[in-house]
């Protein structure tokens, strides 16, 4: 299911930060009374009144500054309001209205959203006349808050909630493999996309997705039915995108928590940076299968060895994704292009594949006369039983005498068990430690 966006935005240290993990409920954002210190958007999911949606947090906007990182700011944040279903525009109640505050409010009318003006640090009741200043904005929904001590903010989300999409998902055959294709730009994932379906010569019709703008593309390859999920902005060249070197992390993890598969595609000629990391850490924490796709490797300058090299540098860079199968591929000329879909089936199987709790308890009571759990403390820790509970990913209980004694590294080692006597290629898999009497 694909949740709808709450961006929140506004001029520099007006608080914006403080209100993002009040409503996440968690101190995500480094708060710190200086404007400019959040760099790029910072996402987490946000719920009320049983309504849940992502909430992305923006660096503060300027206007008369031409300095590289303000310019990149106000990218991200034009970004951060396009994909946006609602917006909270924040402004300091303090201080009162601005010149860039009026800056701000033309940017957002022009983008026709729904905006919620969040009138901040109106810590007293008595502060509260000075909002009415601000309706000179040309907002309906004009709201006192505190984001400091929290009063004001459940009427904000009230209204903001009110004004949320309802989420609608297409529905597909059980057996139908979703897939998403993520990575930075320009590393080829549309040439991708449009090498595997014209490989398959098959007749596409595009469905109505949940995501504004979004086309889902089906495609049938060797007897197995594929949805390939697009997501809002994937076939749309816009200046903001093509201007923004920064891939857009809402775009990729819309289409993660759509997907059964996630292909994340690398750069052969550009080699991995930061953003990939990024991107594939979200696809790992939603628990989906993964892929990763080196392209443009015609374009490389290669020997017997550099493709042991990259796999290498792939490993290094990913480790906590160690499951993932690597493909080298040229969507420009075709090369190992028919390795892609097969290589998807599988680790979708693998995803979704249930063993049974007798093999489960054999690998597991194997694997500690192997390696039995240390003791702590004089206290002796003793595995008792392991059933499986869950698919996609694949979930595992573990039982144990005192499960807080269990040290992270042997839970790693039984994972890694797991994994060389059942397999697991291409999906994570989840292990969780209870006591008997739970």
């Amino acid at each position: 299911m694909s949740l709808p966006v709450v961006a929140i935005v506004g001029r520099p240290n007006v608080g914006k930060s403080t209100l993002f993990n009040r409503i996440a409920g968690e101190r995500i954002a480094i708060v710190e009374d200086k404007p400019g210190i959040t760099r790029d958007r910072i996402y987490s999911k946000g719920d009320w009144s049983g309504q849940s949606f992502h909430l992305i947090d923006t660096g503060g906007l300027e206007f008369d500054d031409q300095d590289e990182v303000i310019e990149h700011i106000r990218h991200q944040a034009e970004l951060a309001i396009e994909e946006a279903d609602v917006i909270i525009f924040v402004v300091d109640g303090r201080n009162g209205l601005t010149a860039t505050d009026r800056e701000v409010g033309l940017m957002l009318h022009r983008a026709d959203k729904k905006v919620v003006l969040a009138v901040n640090k109106m810590d007293h009741v008595k502060h509260h006349e000075d909002i009415y200043e601000f309706y000179e904005l040309g907002f309906e929904a004009v709201i006192a808050v505190s984001s400091l001590h929290g009063t004001g903010s459940g009427d904000l989300l009230d209204e903001v909630v009110a004004h949320l999409p309802e989420s609608e998902e297409v529905e597909y055959d059980e057996d139908t493999i979703r897939v998403s294709v993520i990575g930075r730009p320009n590393v080829g994932k549309s040439s991708l996309v449009n090498r595997l379906l014209g490989a398959e010569r098959v007749i596409v019709s595009p469905v109505a997705g949940t995501t504004r703008d979004a086309v889902d593309t089906p495609l049938r390859a060797h007897g197995q039915d594929y949805v390939i999920v697009d997501t809002a902005g994937m076939r749309k060249r816009g200046k903001v995108y093509e201007s923004t070197e920064k891939y857009s992390v809402l775009r990729a993890l819309r289409a993660i928590e759509r997907s059964d598969v996630v292909i994340i595609v690398l750069d052969g000629a550009g080699g991995i940076a930061e953003q990939d990391k990024k991107v594939a850490g979200i696809a790992h924490e939603a628990g989906r299968a993964v892929v990763f796709v080196v392209n443009k490797w015609d374009a490389v300058d290669k020997d017997e060895k550099t493709m042991k090299r990259f796999r290498m540098e792939v490993e290094d860079h990913f480790a906590f994704m160690s499951y993932a199968p690597v493909l080298f591929i040229s969507a420009k000329t075709g090369q190992r292009i028919h390795q892609v879909l097969p290589k998807v089936k599988e680790v979708a199987e693998t995803h979704a594949h249930r063993v049974s709790t007798s093999v489960l308890n054999q690998v597991i009571q194997d694997a500690t006369v192997s390696t039995p759990p240390p003791s702590v403390k004089g206290k002796r820790v003793k595995i008792l039983y392991a059933t499986q509970v869950a698919v996609k990913p694949p979930a595992i209980v573990i039982f144990a005498n005192d499960p807080e004694l269990v040290h992270f590294s042997y839970v790693r080692y039984l994972e890694n068990q797991l994994r060389e006597a059942l397999g697991f290629e291409g999906t994570p898999i989840r292990l969780m430690l209870r006591s008997r009497k739970d």
